[in-house]
């Protein structure tokens, strides 16, 4: 049986486990004269490669927990909380993550470039195919950690050699457009010479359509859409890839290397791989765990979400204020805890007046903490994520959910804005956005019963298609930079981040009327995104926090401190 682009042999797996630390001594300077000898010593320096440190999404991929990916956008909700790439004062010295990221992604250039340049040393105990496959896959990796720093950073500083420490501290940066050609060199070479699939006894990493999908996506983030368009067609037309048939139970812990899966990582307790601590604590209600719901969907995301005829709520008859999450599409609830379902056990209802809420395991109604009425820090906007969350979770509070870099749904979707971009709309544009939206209706694209794409207008179909984006990819560490390079995060993250009334009191007498939760409908605006600021009755919502964004300065993050004082020649980005 073949296999998708995934991370899944126990030699690799051990070696990602036991190379934590990052010290790894065969990539270490003193020991590359003894090392890369044969096939064993190159597959395990190429294991290093795929670390967690080295693909962060979400908290503790960094060995501490410190932020998710879906933190800077506006899909998040942090209590009364904003970080520095939230509150406007991001700089090169107060962002663990920012810094983490800009080290984490040159180490793993450094030991991809320690690769390429001396797996030459190996070259006489290996086929011509394994070689360059080996290269090939060094290559894509440095592709990969250069996309992060030049989206993130703009002009970087780029290096393909094994450089000692005196000439790093002299080097400065170059053009992202020149590095992005360099980026785009390496993904073709891994396209030309990485397989489509590998036979399930080998180890798994990078494939040709893991190479394909990735070099769209770095062409759609700046705008050269028909590179991104072939791209996406290219790991598309290999035929290997299918959406698979469940949307929610696609991101549980129990869908290993999934059908969808073109390019991902696993993660396992038993190796020390697996989400722990905050990142799972972070996500529970108090009902299960205490602390708990400091991260949650927000308003913004819920209204974003379109009802079951295709519209947004602040246009369809379907919409149900009383019932936020009746009528609205599948992804929604799959998503967002739905109001009065069963949640690891509990009935989940944040309503102020629930002090109650039904315990479906012993049979008994029991305190409801899930609401303001039973504990005060009862999630703030009484929103809870659902996906990728099982009851499994809460087995010693660790999570083996696969890391899901890149799904089959984000190729679909980029290659029909690729082609929506380019006014190239056609049939496999709206195919390719159906099969994406069928799919959580759990029906057929050509035939079942779901609010079916149509229109052919350019600006129409770039709405419908960053609302589907929002929708299917919530909570997936896309967000973010979704709306950096649709340059609308000085629209949305300059909105304030909106929540429940901050007393039991307050609530019972904004909602006496049976109107209760978001007190109104909000605007839904070109982007798809909710504007509440119109809204009716928004005094009975409270505003948890004020969100910044300076379109002067943070569609790009500052140069970390400590190497601009080490290396005099790196200059920061305009107006940190």
């Amino acid at each position: 049986m073949k296999k998708r682009n995934y991370i899944l042999s126990a030699m690799a797996v051990v070696a990602l486990y036991s190379c934590n630390n990052l010290d790894l001594q065969p990539l270490s300077k003193a020991s590359n004269e003894s090392w890369f000898k044969d096939r064993t010593q190159v597959e395990m320096s190429l294991n290093t490669l795929y670390l967690h440190q080295f693909w962060p999404i979400h908290k503790t991929d960094f060995g501490s927990n410190i932020m998710s990916l879906d933190e800077p956008s506006d899909d998040w909700t942090n209590r009364t909380t904003l970080i520095p790439f939230t509150n406007g004062t991001l700089t090169g010295s107060n962002s663990s993550f920012l810094n983490n990221t800009w080290t984490y992604s040159y180490r793993a250039i450094s030991r991809a470039n320690t690769i390429i340049n001396n797996i030459h040393k190996a070259e006489d105990n290996l086929s011509t195919e394994l070689y360059e496959r080996y290269i090939a896959d060094a290559r894509f990796v440095r592709a990969c950690q250069y996309s992060r720093i030049i989206e993130y950073w703009g002009d970087a500083v780029y290096f393909t050699d094994d450089i000692d420490i005196e000439k790093s501290y002299s080097l400065t940066r170059i053009s992202k457009d020149t590095i992005l050609a360099h980026i785009y060199e390496d993904f073709d070479y891994a396209i030309e010479k990485l397989p489509v699939a590998y036979e399930s006894t080998e180890i798994k990493r990078a494939t040709k359509g893991a190479a394909y999908a990735m070099k769209a996506r770095v062409a759609l983030f700046f705008n050269d859409y028909a590179t991104a368009r072939d791209a996406a067609k290219g790991c598309m037309d290999l035929g290997v890839y299918q959406l698979y048939p469940d949307f929610g139970e696609l991101f549980l812990s129990k869908t290993k290397n999934s059908v969808e899966t073109v390019f991902g990582i696993p993660r396992s307790t038993q190796y020390g791989t697996a989400l722990t601590s905050g990142s799972v604590t972070a996500y529970l209600s108090r009902n299960i765990t205490s602390p708990s719901a400091t991260a949650s969907p927000s308003w913004d995301l819920l209204c974003a979400f379109l009802c079951t005829d295709g519209k947004p709520i602040d246009e369809s008859p379907l919409y149900d204020r009383k019932n936020p999450f009746k009528n609205r599409d599948p992804r929604c609830s799959y998503t967002i805890v739905e109001f009065n379902s069963n949640y690891f056990g509990f009935n989940y209802t944040p309503h102020p007046d629930s002090l109650k809420c039904w315990n479906y395991n012993t049979k008994t109604f029991v305190t409801n903490k899930d609401s303001k009425a039973g504990d005060q820090y009862a999630s703030y906007n009484g929103l809870i994520l659902r996906k990728g969350i099982d009851e499994d979770w809460n087995d010693n509070l660790e999570a083996e959910n696969d890391k899901l870099i890149m799904r089959y749904a984000d190729v679909l979707l980029m290659y029909a804005e690729a082609k929506i971009e380019l006014n190239q709309i056609d049939q496999s544009v709206l195919d390719a956005m159906n099969m994406v939206r069928a799919r959580a209706y759990k029906v057929d694209f050509r035939t079942g019963n779901y609010p079916k794409i149509t229109e052919t207008s350019q600006s129409a179909l770039r709405t419908i298609l960053r609302t589907e984006r929002r929708m299917e990819f919530a909570f997936e560490g896309l967000r973010y930079n979704d709306i950096l390079r649709w340059r609308i995060a000085e629209k949305v993250m300059n909105y304030p981040n909106y929540g429940l009334p901050t007393s039991v009191a307050l609530c019972k007498t904004y909602y006496k009327s049976g109107y209760w939760f978001i007190p109104g409908v909000p605007d839904i605006d070109e982007n798809g995104c909710p504007d509440f600021s119109k809204m009716a009755n928004l005094s009975q919502a409270r505003v948890l926090s004020t969100r910044v964004f300076d379109k002067n300065k943070h569609y790009l993050w500052p140069i970390p401190t400590a190497d601009m004082q080490i290396n005099p020649n790196l200059v920061n980005n305009p107006n940190y």
